[in-house]
């Protein structure tokens, strides 16, 4: 018997838009074939957070599309140790900017909140009282309410921390900009809250989804919550992450990915103290990494860098292990605490090379704490580009589990060198090969394409196994499966 064959239903994908970063689909690897996790590329500096208000704290970024704008919230703040010794010059506030094409951005003077006598600033929101509400304007995450069901005067949402009230404040606005509290008292109360707090509406699963960080015995972990209408949360729970060891976890970023939202993608950030020792000290500018040390031990030892997790159910997650964005090239300003936080979340933008295919944007900090601003880079991605199934030019396989279809051709986001290729052989649910769609009588598939139907001698209709319970065999030589989505 085939493998899986009478063990298992299978699993209906209709037209959905399958990405290969976890084995939810995979029934198993074969010969040279393995996942393997990609990294984006570093592109341009987009913002240098040098205005009064802003600072070397500037961090907890949220990017999103709306409508033809790139919209970019933010927390100003400095912290400085210019003798040793932390300095906060002023408090946190949250500020905006926005780009037409997620590269060129701009910080708008928006006259909305009033610092050292002028309004002349992109600030939202100030920490202290929001309508009688006191919140703290630097560990919020903003965003639009994809809900279709949401009040035009709350079509953006937030949930803003309140150390007075010991809880998260729900907060809404009709154009991003006026925010009002939603709720008097807070909405959640378990947690540590002191990291980027989000909260999103999941149109998989009909309901607002909650991320926020705790302490698990002494570990930074995150905590999941849900709520029919963003003001009635459930007692927030512990992520898992089956067969993935413990580590120290700042920010999540989790969001549903844009492009197949019933897949939550996440980047939190992991936070190692390695400690002094002579590799510490052969990292970039040894006398300032001293100087924040004295001031809070960590400041100057602690090491920042992203990481990549996904989920099917908001609570469960295939967190890599391996770093997705390392600190990357020693030089001034990197290898340090805060480093390379990513923004939440990534998006979708023009292709660096002309001519080629969109990309996804990312955007991470740098500078942060070790001067007097801190800088935000971007990085570019291929589309669904996060992890691959990859296979060298000796060869290897990937085989699915049942699946359930809809649509007419198999579409397929790969990549190969010039003498790599790609086959599908579909199979029915035991196994055998389908007359007609067997490995002999496809086509290899060869060249680097975000979106390419798979060609059998017959051609591309698979509209006739449409409904049918099926596995698909990808054969693959020195070359990458990204995603695949019939239609």
């Amino acid at each position: 018997m085939a493998p899986g064959a009478g063990r298992e239903a299978a699993i209906p994908i209709g037209s959905r838009l399958e990405l290969m970063v976890d084995d939810f689909l995979i029934e198993r690897l074969e010969g040279g074939a393995r996942q393997v996790l990609h990294h984006p590329i570093p592109r341009e500096v987009v913002l240098v957070h040098d205005a009064p208000w802003e600072g070397s704290g500037c961090n907890y970024y949220s990017v999103f599309c709306d409508g033809d704008l790139y919209r970019m919230y933010y927390h100003g703040w400095q912290l400085g140790s210019p003798k040793g010794a932390a300095d906060t010059p002023h408090p946190l506030v949250t500020c905006y900017a926005e780009s037409r094409d997620g590269i060129h951005w701009e910080k708008p003077s928006l006259g909305l909140v009033e610092y050292e006598g002028s309004r002349a600033n992109n600030i939202v929101l100030a920490t202290g009282e929001l309508d009688g509400v006191p919140i703290c304007a630097g560990h919020i995450a903003l965003c639009k309410d994809e809900n279709p069901d949401a009040a035009p005067e709350a079509r953006y949402k937030a949930l803003a921390v309140s150390w007075e009230l010991k809880g998260l404040i729900a907060l809404g606005s009709p154009d991003g900009f006026h925010w009002r509290p939603l709720s008097k008292e807070p909405v959640i109360t378990k947690g540590a809250f002191d990291s980027q707090n989000l909260a999103f509406w999941d149109s998989a699963r009909g309901e607002y989804r909650a991320y926020v960080r705790f302490f698990d015995g002494g570990c930074r972990g995150i905590l999941t919550a849900t709520s029919p209408d963003f003001l009635h949360w459930t007692e927030p729970l512990p992520l898992e992450y089956p067969g993935t060891p413990k580590e120290q976890l700042y920010t999540n970023q989790v969001k549903p990915y844009h492009r197949a939202p019933h897949l939550l993608l996440g980047f939190p950030t992991r936070y190692v103290e390695r400690g002094w020792s002579p590799s510490m000290e052969a990292l970039p500018e040894l006398e300032h990494r001293r100087l924040r040390s004295r001031a809070c031990d960590w400041y100057g030892m602690a090491l920042t860098e992203g990481l990549f997790m996904s989920s099917r159910d908001g609570r469960t997650f295939r967190r890599w292990g391996e770093a997705f964005l390392r600190p990357g090239p020693e030089r001034p300003d990197t290898w340090n605490y805060g480093h390379q936080y990513i923004a939440w979340h990534p998006v979708e933008t023009a292709a660096s090379l002309p001519g080629a295919a969109n990309e996804l944007s990312l955007y991470a900090t740098e500078s942060y704490w070790t001067g007097t601003y801190t800088l935000l880079r971007r990085y570019t991605l291929r589309l669904d580009g996060f992890v691959s199934v990859n296979a060298p030019l000796s060869g290897g396989a990937v085989l699915t589990k049942p699946i359930r279809f809809e649509g007419s051709r198999l579409w397929l986001n790969f990549s190969t060198s010039a003498a790599g290729a790609v086959r599908v052989e579909i199979q029915d649910a035991s196994g055998a090969p389908i007359p007609g769609f067997a490995l002999a009588d496809c086509h290899e598939t060869f060249g680097d394409s975000i979106e390419r139907p798979v060609v059998w001698k017959r051609g591309s209709d698979v509209s006739a196994l449409a409904g049918r319970a099926v596995r698909l065999r990808f054969e693959l030589s020195d070359a990458d499966l990204y995603a695949f989505r019939f239609r």
